[in-house]
């Protein structure tokens, strides 16, 4: 049977050096809240039920950030150290024995298989009390050191301001990560004494309290030590940010899918695309967006929260947020899909064309400079370059529905609340107030007036 393992997310802390009012683990990297990130992982380790959330700062915009159902929180009233934070849940933690696994909310780029090589460290045979994980650093400032006894066991952590000239030559450094027997831990968790010089407590001191206990600790080394960076900074951030968005693209053109120039495509990690689909230079893929299979997604466009099926092109520059478009779609260049949006097979949007909380029917058109919004388009309708539907009265929004197979002429102002029948013609420059019956022609313009000689006769007079 396999040993059940708690994971604790220390993310009580507001991150001073980020110089923000914003609590850190609520930044976003690789498009999510760093405390998602770590929240995620952790779920590919043990059920939402053995996840505990260490909160303090901002403590209910932790909460929100971390939406699954299920996963548990504990309350740091005062911020007194790594030791205090985890401690602070004894009364929850301590019953559930197993392994207790310590991660942190500003480290979001731990992968999950290294995660499991340190549980399985943690629950192999022996006395060891638990595992850390530690790194070969080139420059380890900054990070505690670990010192090692004759048999390689981990003795000690001596932090950067405590350590010999001796101990800072040591390049294996601290990453903080935990997997610790839990039984042993409460027992002697009560046994960390707060620091002289900053009255706070910390989770390294655990290390030599389990050795004079008679236990052992071991270390299972990270080859990158960038995989456990934290992040401190807004540079840290932007590091990896960076690294998120390489592990992306990288993914995904492994995965069949042609990204020109990756390093300046921008995808977040919810974002699924289909093979032999490419990806322009420049574009911005976010939020939870699937494309399917055989798209091209164009140069500057921004596609976000939204679905593509196959053979969809976007064109470049064009925003597409919250829609979805079906298969042989053709949206753009310099389109803009602002909201709930759907368009049906086949359908095209064209050049400065805005949708908003509209439904295109099937191989409906509308190619050039229009604005429709609210609106339900039928199959096989054409819009005419420079047609609006005035869809707001200044109190409220109204709809237009325009049936299968209507034609609406060029620079049409459609006045909702409107319907427009069935295989009917708007005639171009056309103000519509009143609904159009099926098959029917809608003109909505004054007459043309002509008075022969005028322009001749004015130039004539402004000569005098």
């Amino acid at each position: 049977m396999k040993t059940p393992v708690t994971v604790v997310i220390l993310a009580a802390g507001l991150g001073t050096r980020m110089k923000s009012r914003k609590a850190k683990v609520l930044h976003q990297a690789g498009g999510r809240p760093l405390i998602r990130h770590v929240v995620d992982t952790a779920l590919e380790l043990t059920p939402a039920e053995r996840i505990f959330v260490v909160v303090g700062h901002q403590a209910e915009e932790v909460r929100r950030a971390v939406s699954t159902p299920g996963i548990r929180f504990i309350r740091q009233t005062e911020q007194k150290g790594t030791g205090d934070a985890v401690t602070s849940g004894r009364e929850e933690l301590a019953p559930l024995g197993g392994r207790l696994m310590i991660l942190y909310g500003d480290c979001p780029l731990l992968r999950v298989e290294t995660l499991r090589r340190l549980i399985e460290a943690a629950s192999g045979a022996g006395k060891s009390a638990g595992v850390l994980l530690t790194a070969q650093m080139k420059d380890p400032t900054g990070y505690g050191r670990i010192i090692r006894d004759s048999h390689g066991h981990v003795r000690a952590i001596v932090e950067q301001k405590a350590a010999t000239t001796e101990q800072l030559a040591i390049r294996e450094a601290n990453m903080g990560i935990y997997c610790l027997h839990a039984d042993l831990f409460w027992k002697h968790a009560g046994e960390i004494q707060p620091n002289p010089a900053s009255g706070e407590y910390y989770l390294t001191d655990m290390v030599e309290i389990l050795n004079r206990a008679g236990h052992t600790v071991e270390a299972v080394e990270v080859e990158d030590a960038r995989e456990a960076l934290g992040i401190n900074t807004r540079l840290e951030l932007a590091e990896v940010d960076r690294l998120f968005r390489g592990r992306k693209v990288t993914e995904l053109m492994l995965a069949g899918v042609t990204i020109e120039m990756p390093e300046t495509v921008t995808v977040d990690a919810g974002v699924r695309i289909g093979m032999d689909t490419i990806v322009e230079p420049f574009a911005r893929i976010l939020g939870n967006t699937v494309i399917g299979e055989n798209c091209r997604i164009g140069a500057g466009a921004i596609v976000s929260d939204s679905e593509l099926a196959d053979d969809v092109e976007v064109g470049p520059y064009t925003l597409v947020n919250t829609s979805r478009l079906e298969r042989g779609v053709h949206a753009g260049p310099f389109a803009r899909l602002r909201m709930e949006n759907h368009v049906s097979e086949g359908a095209h949007i064209g050049n400065f064309v805005e949708l908003k909380k509209t439904r295109m029917g099937v191989s409906a058109k509308a190619n050039h400079l229009a604005y429709l919004g609210d609106s339900q388009i039928g199959a096989s309708v054409n819009v005419g370059a420079g047609t609006i539907t005035c869809n707001y009265d200044g109190a409220h929004k109204h709809p237009t529905r325009i049936g299968d197979g209507a034609f609406v002429g060029s620079n049409s102002t459609l006045v909702a609340p409107l319907e427009i029948g069935e295989g009917a013609y708007v005639a171009a420059g056309s103000v519509i107030t009143d609904a159009v019956p099926a098959d029917a022609l809608a003109v909505g313009r004054a007459r043309q007036v002509l008075k022969e000689e005028w322009a001749k006769k004015r130039r004539a007079l402004q000569k005098k």
